[in-house]
Protein backbone atom coordinates (compact mmCIF):
# COMPACT_ATOMS: atom_id res chain seq x y z
CA UNK A 1 0.00 0.00 0.00
CA UNK A 2 1.22 3.47 -0.89
CA UNK A 3 2.36 5.65 2.03
CA UNK A 4 1.25 9.25 2.34
CA UNK A 5 3.82 11.90 1.58
CA UNK A 6 2.33 14.52 3.93
CA UNK A 7 1.15 14.50 7.54
CA UNK A 8 -2.62 14.71 7.97
CA UNK A 9 -4.30 17.27 10.21
CA UNK A 10 -7.56 16.34 11.92
CA UNK A 11 -10.26 18.93 11.13
CA UNK A 12 -14.03 19.18 10.95
CA UNK A 13 -14.89 21.22 7.86
CA UNK A 14 -17.90 21.29 5.58
CA UNK A 15 -17.41 21.48 1.81
CA UNK A 16 -19.43 21.20 -1.40
CA UNK A 17 -18.71 18.92 -4.29
CA UNK A 18 -19.20 21.22 -7.30
CA UNK A 19 -18.91 18.57 -9.99
CA UNK A 20 -22.29 16.97 -9.28
CA UNK A 21 -25.90 17.59 -10.29
CA UNK A 22 -27.56 17.89 -6.88
CA UNK A 23 -26.72 19.09 -3.37
CA UNK A 24 -23.46 17.33 -2.60
CA UNK A 25 -22.31 18.46 0.82
CA UNK A 26 -19.37 16.57 2.25
CA UNK A 27 -17.52 16.66 5.57
CA UNK A 28 -13.74 16.82 5.65
CA UNK A 29 -12.30 14.76 8.50
CA UNK A 30 -8.61 15.33 7.82
CA UNK A 31 -6.42 17.02 5.25
CA UNK A 32 -2.89 17.78 4.17
CA UNK A 33 -1.21 19.88 1.49
CA UNK A 34 -1.93 17.18 -1.08
CA UNK A 35 -4.84 15.09 0.21
CA UNK A 36 -8.26 15.03 1.87
CA UNK A 37 -10.25 12.37 3.70
CA UNK A 38 -13.97 13.12 3.50
CA UNK A 39 -17.31 11.60 4.48
CA UNK A 40 -20.20 11.77 2.00
CA UNK A 41 -23.78 10.65 1.62
CA UNK A 42 -24.05 7.29 -0.17
CA UNK A 43 -23.61 7.40 -3.93
CA UNK A 44 -24.87 4.69 -6.24
CA UNK A 45 -23.56 6.00 -9.58
CA UNK A 46 -19.81 5.57 -8.98
CA UNK A 47 -19.24 9.27 -8.25
CA UNK A 48 -16.29 8.27 -6.08
CA UNK A 49 -14.71 5.56 -8.20
CA UNK A 50 -10.89 5.59 -7.92
CA UNK A 51 -9.35 7.62 -10.73
CA UNK A 52 -12.38 9.87 -11.12
CA UNK A 53 -11.77 13.64 -11.09
CA UNK A 54 -13.94 16.02 -9.07
CA UNK A 55 -14.05 19.67 -8.01
CA UNK A 56 -14.40 20.40 -4.30
CA UNK A 57 -15.31 23.82 -2.88
CA UNK A 58 -13.94 24.34 0.62
CA UNK A 59 -15.29 27.40 2.44
CA UNK A 60 -13.65 28.48 5.69
CA UNK A 61 -15.44 30.18 8.59
CA UNK A 62 -13.68 33.40 7.53
CA UNK A 63 -15.52 33.23 4.18
CA UNK A 64 -12.35 32.36 2.24
CA UNK A 65 -13.08 29.75 -0.46
CA UNK A 66 -10.80 27.24 -2.17
CA UNK A 67 -11.81 25.38 -5.33
CA UNK A 68 -9.76 22.18 -5.26
CA UNK A 69 -9.38 19.91 -8.28
CA UNK A 70 -9.07 16.38 -6.94
CA UNK A 71 -8.57 12.78 -7.99
CA UNK A 72 -10.37 9.99 -6.09
CA UNK A 73 -7.70 7.65 -4.70
CA UNK A 74 -10.00 5.26 -2.81
CA UNK A 75 -13.59 4.98 -1.63
CA UNK A 76 -15.69 2.56 0.43
CA UNK A 77 -19.15 2.28 1.96
CA UNK A 78 -19.22 2.48 5.73
CA UNK A 79 -21.29 0.10 7.86
CA UNK A 80 -25.00 -0.33 6.99
CA UNK A 81 -25.96 1.57 10.15
CA UNK A 82 -23.76 4.54 9.18
CA UNK A 83 -25.16 5.29 5.67
CA UNK A 84 -22.08 7.24 4.58
CA UNK A 85 -19.12 6.74 2.25
CA UNK A 86 -15.50 7.39 3.11
CA UNK A 87 -13.40 8.89 0.31
CA UNK A 88 -9.69 9.63 -0.03
CA UNK A 89 -8.75 12.42 -2.43
CA UNK A 90 -5.50 13.57 -3.96
CA UNK A 91 -5.47 17.35 -4.54
CA UNK A 92 -4.17 18.08 -8.02
CA UNK A 93 -1.93 21.17 -8.19
CA UNK A 94 -3.04 22.60 -4.83
CA UNK A 95 -3.26 26.41 -4.88
CA UNK A 96 -0.54 28.20 -2.93
CA UNK A 97 -3.17 29.91 -0.74
CA UNK A 98 -4.56 26.49 0.23
CA UNK A 99 -1.08 25.23 1.15
CA UNK A 100 -0.55 28.38 3.25
CA UNK A 101 -3.88 27.71 5.01
CA UNK A 102 -2.86 24.12 5.84
CA UNK A 103 0.49 25.35 7.15
CA UNK A 104 -1.30 27.69 9.58
CA UNK A 105 -2.97 24.63 11.15
CA UNK A 106 0.33 23.02 12.22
Amino acid sequence: MERRGADRLVVNLKAERLSCTKNCSVFIENLSDTGIYMITAPSKNKDYEPGRKLLLKLELASGKTFNLHCNVKWSYDNSPEDLTNSVGLEILNPPEEYINFVNTLH
